[in-house]
């Protein structure tokens, strides 16, 4: 992974750093991030995995334009063809090295997706959570359901899938949604600290308890992703996704059809 372009790649002693390194579109995921990700997560070889965003944002979602170019067509066409989990997020539910997510700032559609899929959020004091994807007439990836119920239970997160509110770090620590929050300038030091603790406990125990955690706790990940892929492959085809994408680029309130 020294060859990652979209990430920047940092090892202190048993801890992996992954930071989103895209700080001028907010890091925006492209296919090559979700690529780079997957496969910084797949190569892990450390106690624990640390991710985080170059400031200002830990990650506003997709990286719409990019993902709409990408080899393969449109994603409807491609989610369509192979509906699957997301395989960023297929390595996050798989690995056994825990994952704590430092959330310096916003954390957007697949943004809050990807906080979710670590083991633990810690936030900065400028952090903000939002689930998107129903305002551009969508459904979100599997973290949303599977596991944003668990942290909040199933009426907020309701709440939060129906209405797209996005919430600052107070009510996030307030509803569940992460553990703890820190002044900005400290959240990276909270968050290695954690790791630090976690990585000086035996790992094969450390291992077997994220497993067992899965066994007790996950559902069908592979079922469910490919669920939420074949609803995308038929929302992104409907008019009420097109207007809640016009609508967010001419700054208006959408207007929804049903159909």
């Amino acid at each position: 992974m020294s060859d990652a372009q979209d990430l920047r790649l940092e090892t202190r002693g048993d801890v992996q750093i992954v930071t989103l390194n895209r700080p001028a579109a907010r890091n925006a995921l492209t296919p090559r991030t979700y690529r780079e990700l997957r496969d910084a997560v797949k190569s892990c070889t450390a106690r624990c995995l640390v991710i985080t965003g170059a400031d200002p944002a830990f990650c506003s979602g997709d990286d719409v334009k990019k993902i709409m170019a990408a080899p393969g067509g449109p994603p409807a066409d491609a989610l369509a063809r192979a509906p699957r989990l997301t395989p960023a997020a297929e390595a996050l539910l798989a690995t056994d090295v825990p994952v704590i997510a430092a959330v310096n700032g916003p954390a957007v559609g697949w943004g809050m997706e990807l906080a979710l899929l670590a083991d633990l959020r810690v936030a900065s004091e400028r952090a903000r959570f939002g689930e998107l994807f129903v305002l551009r007439g969508l459904v979100c990836d599997v973290a949303g359901l599977a596991r944003l119920a668990g942290l909040v239970g199933r009426e907020k997160a309701a709440e939060l899938l129906w209405t797209g509110e996005v919430i600052d770090a107070e009510e996030a620590l307030r509803i569940g949604l992460v553990s703890r929050v820190v002044p900005h300038a400290d959240l990276l030091g909270a968050a290695l600290a954690l790791a630090g603790r976690i990585a000086a406990n035996p790992p094969l125990a450390i291992a077997r308890i994220k497993q067992g955690l899965r066994r007790a706790l996950d559902p069908d990940w592979q079922a469910l992703g490919s669920w939420v892929a074949t609803a995308l492959s038929e929302l992104f085809r409907t008019e009420d996704h097109r207007e809640g994408v016009r609508a967010f680029l001419e700054k208006r309130a959408p207007v929804y059809r049903g159909r």
